[in-house]
């Protein structure tokens, strides 16, 4: 993940200039290799990069031929060749970076650009001769970015990736919405990104084809595997983090003998027609380069947590090299402050699990990995959460569904993108590809739910069951398939809630339950740990951050922790010694 920033409109640009880069710096974290800023009139675009595709000559912000137009992107475009294959116009590129791919898209199209892209994306574009600037959110919010505003100045317009870009200089700031587009012409965010599935009343028929959820979801990590540097997978044990490592497994195998069957490789690379390019060609082949003898797999919990013990099983089916890495409980509340600093939320379920993702992914990014995939997506697209069980019928289902799905930029997204950018690495999320969404949020929902001999996510178990395809080599043991659901903070081993709930009893008073912050308003904390978490949201963030937090909680459950384990349907296998 990169990082960027960017103001359009300033009364004093060049003055402001050295504040733009300030908070441009404050998010280094996400963008550690290069920093690059444009000042064209009065606007400024600054970047952050991580570099992954095009590491030698990517450098941001980017620009076309006469330099009048100006780009800044946070994220990877896994359709890049294709793009470049398919220009009405010819259209000469100056880098073999992914991102550039959207300057000719924006010349064609204008503000149906991001329809054509196929990726995870934050971006902001400057127009010098229309002095126009225009910004695109991907259609889920799989990357950050917020919009701000200042009263001091109120012609002038603010992006960046996270908040604390923004705070320092803007009372107003709003999350960017997924799948919309700005344009500074009218002032106006328009939404773009029009699937089928949107309209949640909808309730679709169409029965699930398990051939069709299988090889979607296969072609959606081959996308993802598109890099110049080391990358791995998330490994939590689970049904998701598992298939998702299972695919990866078997495509980094077939490069693997691909490139020894053709030990000569090929030095022909045109970035205007993206021959000898990283990424998928028109025939869904995958180029990529595979530094590391095996594909790396990653998972961390309490000693004896339920994910581990898993995820040490998968891997060995697998073959991959497995790294286990154990936190204790005061490692975890040491980083707290920390996470809440980097995820920019108070929301209790999304800190809890966080923060592993956080402790683990400073691990990962010692070891030279710069990318992993993740599993995030599933339990809102397959109604995975165990609080589905209480759904009353599929119209409530499917409807919930699609509710979390669009919330996910809230919530799950927001956690696997602060969590892993805080250390300059990326996760990629093959469950929320757009072709991958349109095949599964259109299966009758009646298949989807959760009763009798079914658990959840049935259809997507079913989907990768071998057991009838004797010329199939399987992708996961059948006790993994088959396990049961564990969120996140809960699998990295039940004592961690534990602890965060006794030590919040310890910060917060029942008197200051009793008299919240004035400044909080109706958004009350309704337990200790919440409050807890609010408090030091506050030492990091103004009131006028706030707005963009949403708190996760289950539906048709009377339960209040939005713990998966406080659901009555869970069946705890494990206990901590």
């Amino acid at each position: 993940m990169c990082g960027i920033f960017a103001c359009h409109n300033h009364p004093d640009v060049v003055k402001f200039k050295p504040t733009a880069l300030k908070l441009s710096k404050a998010i280094r974290h996400r963008g550690p290799d290069w920093s690059g800023s444009i000042i064209s009139h009065n606007t400024i675009l600054c970047h952050e990069r991580l570099s992954i595709v095009g590491v030698e000559s990517g450098a941001q912000p980017l620009t076309n031929a006469d330099e009048s137009i100006i780009l800044a992107v946070n994220g990877e475009i896994y359709n890049h060749r294709l793009i470049r294959k398919t220009l009405k116009e010819p259209y000469h590129f100056k880098t073999t970076s992914d991102c550039e791919v959207v300057i000719p898209l924006y010349m064609q199209y204008g503000l149906d650009a991001p329809k054509h892209l196929d990726g995870m994306f934050s971006w902001v574009l400057y127009d010098k001769n229309q002095d126009r600037i225009v910004a695109a959110r991907d259609p889920i919010g799989i990357t950050t970015l917020y919009q701000g505003w200042s009263s001091k100045e109120p012609g002038t317009v603010y992006f960046a990736s996270e908040l604390k870009s923004l705070h320092p200089v803007c009372d107003k700031i709003e999350s960017f919405p997924p799948g919309h587009i700005y344009d500074s012409k009218t002032g106006e965010r328009t939404r773009y990104f029009q699937p089928t599935w949107w309209d949640g009343s909808r309730i679709p028929e169409k029965p699930v084809d398990l051939k069709l959820l299988r090889e979607t979801l296969e072609k959606s990590v081959r996308k993802r595997l598109m890099a110049e540097v080391p990358y791995g997978v998330l490994l939590s044990g689970g049904l998701d983090s598992s298939l998702v490592a299972s695919i990866a497994q078997r495509e980094t195998l077939r490069l693997k003998k691909l490139a020894e069957a053709n030990s000569v490789a090929s030095d022909s690379v045109n970035p205007d027609t993206g021959d000898g390019l990283v990424g998928i060609d028109d025939e869904n082949r995958l180029s990529t380069m595979t530094f590391l003898p095996q594909l790396n797999s990653f998972s961390i919990g309490l000693p004896g947590a339920p994910d581990n013990q898993a995820a040490l099983e998968v891997a060995k089916f697998l073959g991959t090299k497995h790294h286990v890495m154990t936190f204790t409980i005061e490692d975890g509340l040491n980083a707290l402050s920390d996470v809440i600093y980097h995820l920019e939320t108070y929301d209790v379920t999304t800190i809890r699990a966080s923060t592993p993702m956080y402790l683990l992914s400073r691990k990962i990014k010692a070891m030279g990995i710069k990318m992993v995939l993740s599993g995030e997506g599933s339990d809102e697209i397959f109604g995975g959460y165990l609080y589905f069980h209480g759904a009353p019928d599929k119209a409530a289902f499917h409807e919930e569904c699609v509710r979390r799905v669009k919330n996910l930029h809230l919530a799950d997204c927001l956690r696997a993108n602060k969590s892993t950018s805080a250390w300059g690495l990326e996760a990629r999320v093959p469950f929320l590809d757009k072709e991958f969404l349109e095949v599964a949020m259109n299966i009758d929902p009646q298949e989807k739910m959760i009763k009798g001999e079914r658990i959840e996510k049935y259809i997507l178990r079913k989907a990768f069951d071998t057991s009838d395809e004797p010329e199939t080599e399987p992708y996961l043991p059948d006790n993994i398939l088959w396990r049961q659901k564990e969120q996140f903070s809960d699998g990295v081993g039940y004592g961690w809630i534990d602890a965060l709930k006794d030590t919040a009893e310890k910060h917060v008073t029942d008197e200051m339950m009793k008299n919240p912050k004035p400044e909080w308003g109706d958004d009350i904390p309704d337990t200790k740990e919440a409050y807890w978490y609010r408090l030091m949201f506050d030492e990091h963030f103004p009131p006028s951050c706030a707005s963009t937090v949403m708190r996760w909680t289950p539906k048709w459950s009377k339960q209040t922790d939005p713990s998966g384990r406080a659901i009555a349907i869970h069946k705890a296998k494990y206990q901590d010694a």
